[in-house]
């Protein structure tokens, strides 16, 4: 994989106004590109970057969690991005299904984001083919901002079906589960061939600094708010950067079952990323990741339980069934602990 320091970004951003062209003269109505967006610092920060620097003329798509998961500060964040001159397509997908889909989901494989991802991302290519828009920005491509298996390494993300967490996308999974298939219409990606006429691309593949970092800085130029007193504590919530993951608190019990079955959370994410632009030392990012990763509060464990209508007990169980024996181990005090700490 190359280094930051050896990417030729001006090679980059020519391919990049070739296919700002390409989705102008593919436009078809008063909109020549689509961003998904949550409200978040990455998404305002794309939002700005197309408009902008790219002259482009976006439609906004957001696919909201429920009321009973979304913060107030989420909001908040949205009505900014909305307030900065955007035109906005916002879907809110039934609650009732939404929920009972994260149940059956967390239940099954302890991973309530199974059903959430496939409409976060499902419903930006569904209102594209609606419209008829056929250039899809999102933002970082995984497999180099976080070396995930999925996203490649380049700009394309056409093949985002593969995505490890959408499980290729496929109804059958939920219908089986006893979803009704006219409850999943947010959730219904288009077909290979409808999604090969669309044109998906990260933007962040052009941009040399689209990171936690200078992004987390551009937020708090423009009006992000924030976490806040013991949302933003990293002994509460596993998560050192309060600018990351506003929208909703679930995220923080997600990242504390990822750290069960994958031996890291997100601090070890976010520390990759100081260590890689030399914002701290790999010897401070180990303290770091040593003392804070994996956490997760009771209260948010417990909100998360009251949510999904299952017992603090259930989620235990659950949690533990699906902790990674091959990383972790039971010392002589009972306690769980990684076979290869950081």
């Amino acid at each position: 994989m190359e280094s930051l320091g050896n990417i030729d970004w001006q090679k980059r951003r020519l391919e990049l106004d070739e296919i700002v062209k390409w989705g102008q003269r593919h436009q078809t109505g008063p909109y020549d590109c689509i961003i998904g967006v949550s409200g978040g610092k990455d998404s305002l920060r794309q939002a700005m970057f197309v408009r902008d620097e790219l002259n482009m003329h976006p439609l906004l798509v957001c696919c909201s969690y429920p009321p009973e998961q979304s913060t107030e500060r989420g909001a908040l964040n949205i009505s900014n991005l909305i307030s900065k001159g955007f035109d906005l397509h916002f879907v809110s997908p039934s609650p009732k299904t939404w929920k009972l889909m994260q149940r059956i989901g967390f239940l099954n494989y302890a991973q309530w984001t199974r059903s959430t991802e496939l409409s976060l991302y499902a419903t930006v290519l569904i209102v594209a083919k609606q419209q008829q828009i056929p250039l899809i920005f999102f933002g970082e491509n995984p497999g180099l901002s976080f070396g995930a298996k999925s996203g490649g390494d380049g700009a394309d993300a056409n093949g985002l079906r593969a995505y490890d967490t959408l499980g290729g996308a496929s109804l059958n999974y939920w219908v089986d589960a006893g979803i009704p298939l006219n409850k999943l219409n947010w959730y219904r990606f288009l077909s290979d061939s409808e999604i090969a006429e669309l044109r998906i691309i990260y933007l962040g593949y052009f941009i040399s600094d689209f990171n936690d970092i200078a992004n987390t800085e551009f937020a708090k130029q423009n009006g992000f708010i924030p976490r806040s007193g013991d949302d933003a504590s990293p002994l509460l919530t596993g998560s050192i950067n309060p600018y990351e993951s506003v929208d909703e608190d679930h995220v923080h019990v997600n990242q504390y079952l990822k750290y069960l079955k994958l031996g890291f959370g997100k601090v070890t994410q976010q520390v990759g990323v100081r260590i890689r632009y030399g914002i701290i030392s790999r010897d401070e990012g180990k303290k770091i990741i040593q003392k804070y990763d994996g956490l997760v509060s009771e209260d948010l464990i417990e909100r998360f339980c009251e949510y999904l209508e299952i017992s603090k007990k259930e989620f235990i169980q659950i949690a533990e069934r699906h902790r990674n024996h091959d990383l972790w181990f039971v010392n002589n005090d009972g306690e769980w602990v990684l076979k290869n700490p950081v």
